[in-house]
Order: C-alpha cells, then structure tokens, then sequence
C-alpha cells in the first residue's frame, strides 16, 4: 500500500502504546500515514516514484519494491491455496495496468504455480486489455484496464430499473 502499513501484529500495537509511550493518535497516523511504501522508502508511496528511485539504485526503493512483490506474490498464492487452484492472474488498476516491472517480477515469484509472462508483452502492454501469457504457461496472465465507470453507470442502470434507487 502506499501509506498504509498492511499486516501488523496487534502485538505491536499494543507495545507501542504502552511501552514505548506512543499515543493511539501517533501509532494510528504512523500505521496509516507513513507506512506501507512510503515508510519503507523514506518518501513517498507512489510506485511510479518507487520504480524510477530503485532503477537510480535507491536501496530503499529497492527493499521497498521488494517488500511490495513479495506481499503481491504472497497474496496471490494465498488466493490459490483457498482455491484450490489457479486459472489466470489478473493485474489491473493503476500499479497493475501501467508497471511492466512489478508484472513481471511477481510472474518470476508466481512461476511456480505455472504463471509465466512474455517478456514482449508486458513491456508493450499499453492501455489496451492485454494477455501476456508465455505461450504453453498453464496460467493465463492478463492486464485488464480498470472501468469503474462502466460497473458504476451498470449499477446505477440496475437500481432504477429494479426501483430500488429513489429520485
């Protein structure tokens, strides 16, 4: 997340108020505000700014955008055990649809579970719905532009014809 600190064990939470004399205040800003990649960072939480800092050689961009693949790669996998399977790995929105980067190191964290991308592919993914799936990977890999417009204006054509929305 950008800012945002994740998965933190409310043990810590605990110790943080009572034992390092946190207030709740600080120790909720601090887990909200200056966490996540922007913690990790020093900075900030935008991966376009994470990408372009690690590719300078920043070793906290660097650790920053490691940490990010690993909890992507993590949660995908998760995913897969509840599933009992996998059938295609899906990125989308802002971070899935515009880094080529992050797609293509959580497909190497993913190979294991059959994900493997073509490299050309996702490098010229664009802005267009895309599969970049290697050819013969027993995973579909797919980059498919965000329209929360569309499911937006779907809904709201579904309340009023249904006469669940009121004028």
């Amino acid at each position: 997340m950008q800012t945002r600190s994740g998965a933190v064990d409310p043990g810590l939470v605990l110790w943080l108020i009572t034992d390092a004399g946190l207030t709740a205040e600080a120790v909720r800003d601090g887990l909200e505000l200056h966490g996540g990649l922007a913690g990790l960072t020093g900075g900030t939480g935008d991966m376009r700014d994470v990408l372009d800092r690690r590719r300078a050689g920043d070793d906290r961009a660097a650790v920053a955008f490691d940490t990010y693949i690993a909890r992507l790669a993590a949660g995908i996998a998760a995913m897969t055990t509840a599933m009992a399977g996998v059938d295609a790995v899906v990125f989308t929105g802002g971070v899935g649809e515009h880094a080529p980067e992050v797609r293509h190191a959580a497909a190497e964290r993913l190979a294991h579970l059959g994900v493997a991308i073509d490299a050309a592919a996702n490098v010229d993914a664009g802005d267009a719905d895309r599969d970049l799936s290697q050819r013969g990977s027993a995973v579909s890999t797919l980059v498919v532009t965000a329209r929360e417009d569309l499911e937006i204006a779907s809904q709201t054509r579904a309340a009023l014809q249904t006469g669940r929305a009121r004028p």
